[in-house]
């Protein structure tokens, strides 16, 4: 093997190592955000805790929607109390306000980051893409409780509120919507059609 040839297969192997990496970054950095709370990823749970102390913290709820997003999207209480461990239960209120159908789903994080590893969600409309139709208005829930364990932790056990965030973005549409999207497009031609 020449050395040309030689440089050839280290470089191409270079590139296809590089490119393993790449591809496993993705779901390495989502593993590794929501084991440690990094950035604020919360936590998901079955059920709630065994334990519930006597210390209460307050969760504040946000709301914001991607550029494009159509959908009026705000939670129905600004904040809640509990004790840390209880399960809580709040709700966000979406509205669709257009003619056609609209897929959304939502981004999520919580403030301060400290406090991500600790927030765990229990059920969540986030879980899943939503689909609202024209003119529908719907309250999602979301169960969570926070962990106990965060009392133990040097950076959050200071911490007495934590902020919910969700950012709601349109998604595709889902293909068993498109006939229904296609019925309603057609509505007005055919109204036309009638009266003429």
């Amino acid at each position: 093997m020449t050395g040309p040839q030689k440089t050839v297969i280290q470089l191409v192997g270079v590139v296809i190592v590089m490119g393993g990496l790449a591809w496993a970054s993705v779901p390495f950095y989502d593993w590794f955000c929501r084991v440690t709370g990094f950035g604020g990823t919360t936590g998901v749970a079955e059920a709630g805790s065994d334990t519930i102390l006597d210390r209460t913290i307050k969760i504040r709820f946000d709301a914001s929607k991607a550029r494009g997003m159509p959908w009026e999207f705000k939670p129905v209480a600004n904040e809640v109390e509990l004790r840390i461990g209880e399960s809580g239960l709040a709700f966000y209120e979406a509205y669709n306000p257009t003619d056609r159908v609209v897929a959304g789903t939502a981004s999520y994080n919580v403030y301060p980051y400290e406090a991500g590893g600790y927030f765990t969600k229990i059920d969540c409309f986030c879980f899943e893409m939503q689909v609202l139709q024209p003119g529908e208005r719907v309250e999602m829930p979301v169960t969570f409780y926070v962990d106990p364990e965060m009392v133990n932790d040097r950076d959050a056990k200071h911490l007495n509120k934590i902020t919910l965030s969700y950012t709601f973005h349109e998604a595709p549409l889902p293909e068993e919507y498109m006939d229904q999207q296609a019925a309603l497009d057609a509505e007005p031609a055919t109204k036309e059609t009638e009266t003429n």
